[in-house]
């Protein structure tokens, strides 16, 4: 893609979050987007079987998801020994008794957000459920032919936040692949917040079908002055249509909250290495955010086609140290990339 038209399109970003901004103060942003992808998009997407829920009766589950596959963007250093997992200090339970608001906060509206976005974002049971099986569903919902809420959907921002000066967050996530449709595992400072400046954190994200992920950091404008104040990774999964996929983010912060480090990994690979940049918020306020966005300036204007687009969330947990420990984590520094700037 022409550097001119990637930028072009970070400008129109831009100006998009600030009409978010000075229209709704109270409204945080959508994930951040870069214009659209010149990708070859996977065959015709297929629909997930669970069915509409009905008062918390939740539907059955879907078989097509397989176990994440093995590590294919990176491997761990030859002698690492396999050792009992890291502690996990907070694990969501997706208990299908349990209402979503319990776990999450239901962020709802039909503003755009930022984005000229098409969804509504609602708080019903048919777009956030928990099922039978214990995974978290959030559904986008497309029905043209509707008077109102032709593209329904949910966002969800976890009441649990990161609450330690280091650790590893992880979702093993299946993930809707579809032109128009724009799912998303990230982060955002606790609120009230002052984006960018506060910082941004985007794990897990994919548009228009592309199956690339876009690991990400960000704590400036969308403009030639902020260019340096983003981290972009881009990375292929071509399993992403029909596989579940492991997304973790590790974080080292010293006590103070000033500076650290980040890392990024796919499937248990290094993807993206970063420094905690200065004047950014305390990663331990921080809030994890799920959410299937549709259509606007990041799917390029596309709009998905009518039916049901599921962002599958099989686990979400939080753990004192990443795979293999923190001296793990420093060797995967050592050999991580930083991501590209704007």
């Amino acid at each position: 893609m022409p550097f001119q038209k990637h930028l072009d399109g970070l400008i129109i970003k831009g100006k998009a979050k600030l009409k978010e901004f000075t229209g709704d103060q109270n409204q945080p942003p959508a994930q951040n987007q870069y214009p659209q992808q010149q990708y070859q998009q996977p065959g015709h997407y297929q629909q997930h079987q669970y069915q509409q829920p009905n008062q918390y009766q939740q539907p059955q589950p879907q078989q097509g998801y397989g176990v994440p596959p093995p590590i294919p963007y990176g491997s761990r250093p030859g002698g690492a020994q396999q050792q009992q997992g890291p502690n996990v200090y907070w694990q969501a339970a997706f208990n299908p008794q349990t209402p979503v608001n319990q776990i999450f906060e239901q962020e709802t509206g039909d503003h755009g957000w930022g984005n000229n976005e098409s969804q509504n974002y609602t708080s019903e049971p048919q777009n956030s459920f928990f099922t039978p099986d214990n995974k978290l569903v959030i559904r986008g919902i497309v029905q043209t032919s509707a008077p109102s809420n032709k593209y329904t959907s949910a966002r969800l921002i976890t009441h649990q936040k990161l609450d330690r000066q280091r650790g590893c967050l992880s979702a093993v996530v299946s993930a809707p692949c579809a032109p128009g449709i724009w799912p998303a595992f990230w982060l955002l400072p606790k609120k009230p917040f002052a984006w960018p400046t506060d910082g941004e954190v985007d794990i897990f994200e994919s548009w228009n079908g592309d199956c690339v992920n876009h690991s990400c950091l960000h704590w400036g404008h969308f403009n030639g002055e902020d260019s340096q104040k983003h981290r972009v990774v881009d990375t292929p999964i071509p399993s992403m249509a029909h596989q579940a996929q492991v997304m973790a983010f590790a974080w080292d912060q010293p006590e103070d909250g000033r500076g650290g480090r980040m890392v990024w990994y796919i499937n248990g690979g290094v993807v993206m290495k970063a420094d905690n940049p200065p004047g950014t918020r305390r990663l331990s306020e921080w809030n994890v955010i799920l959410n299937v966005a549709m259509g606007g300036n990041v799917c390029g204007g596309k709009l998905p086609g009518d039916g049901q687009y599921d962002f599958v969330v099989h686990e979400l947990k939080l753990m004192d140290e990443p795979l293999g420990g923190w001296n793990q984590f420093g060797a995967d520094w050592q050999r991580g990339r930083e991501g590209k700037t704007m």
